[in-house]
């Protein structure tokens, strides 16, 4: 399972975007899958995760405001995004573990696999 992202973009202060994970591999299924970011100048940081059974976490500048979901088919995670503010601006990662709902899931060694990232902009 090799993530990829895409949906990154350039939005004003208020706005909503949403960023999309999905597998080049093999289907999501039975993965853990989760977004981090990193802000421009700062270290890479836990946003939202959602485990297998489709139960969500959330980081607490972001609870809210984002919603992390998966489809049916389990091909792609998103990440909704409203009332995006300038602090919201970072590369955007998607990243899966393979336990399926790892109670470690803000912690980055966990993850089996990571994507290359979509730029989020947000402008006031």
């Amino acid at each position: 399972v090799q993530p990829v992202e895409s949906g990154g973009g350039e939005v004003q202060a208020g706005e909503s975007l949403t960023v999309s994970c999905v597998s080049s591999g093999r289907p999501f299924t039975n993965y853990g899958v989760a977004w981090f970011r990193r802000p421009p100048g700062k270290v890479r940081e836990f946003v939202a995760f959602i485990t297998e059974r489709r139960i969500t976490y959330y980081a607490d500048t972001v609870k809210d405001r984002f919603t992390i979901s998966r489809n049916n088919a389990e091909t792609t995670v998103t990440l909704q995004m409203n009332s995006l503010n300038s602090e919201d601006t970072a590369v955007y990662y998607c990243a899966v573990e393979r336990s399926g709902g790892s109670i470690l899931h803000r912690e980055e060694r966990i993850y089996d696999a990571w994507g290359r990232g979509t730029q989020v902009t947000v402008t006031s």
